[in-house]
């Protein structure tokens, strides 16, 4: 199995879903965003940090560089506040 593969396994078994149209993967529940270019970038352990840390508030999105704040907002508009 490749390492993407494997990564995109790690993050279904987590409750994330892809989001073809903004290329992120998303897990509405625990309110947190992945990018594709962050899952190909990163490897499996820092992954599961990620995926492991408490998000308190609001949605935390994991991205290479940090979206500008009006595409935060728009996505979470899109996802649900």
């Amino acid at each position: 199995m490749t390492d993407l593969l494997e990564k995109r396994n790690l993050l279904r078994t987590a409750g994330y879903n892809y989001n073809f149209d903004r290329e992120v993967y998303v897990n509405r529940g625990d309110r947190k965003v992945f990018s594709l270019e962050f899952v190909e970038d990163h490897d499996q352990n820092e992954l599961r940090q990620r995926i492991a840390e408490t998000n308190a508030s609001g949605w935390r999105f994991y991205f290479n560089d940090q979206p500008p704040p009006g595409i935060q907002r728009e996505l979470e508009s899109l996802l649900g506040g």
